[in-house]
């Protein structure tokens, strides 16, 4: 399993033309999934996103909430 992380200042998914998501500014997270991977490596990459800082100085989502 892998994850490409990038901040963007607003992101939307398009499919067959029409906008089914969208966000504002925040973090655009591609994972790569294969038939290996288990519910347990998910869980470990959704908690290492959870806790990211991109910038120094930066709030990580669990330092908001």
């Amino acid at each position: 399993m892998r994850a490409v992380v990038q901040r963007v200042s607003e992101a939307s998914v398009v499919v067959d033309g029409e906008v089914v998501g969208s966000i504002g500014p925040g973090l655009c997270v591609l994972v790569g999934v294969t038939h290996d991977d288990t519910a347990a490596q998910a869980a470990q990459l959704a908690s290492k996103l959870w806790t990211l800082r991109i910038l120094d100085g930066e709030a990580s989502c669990s330092d908001v909430s």
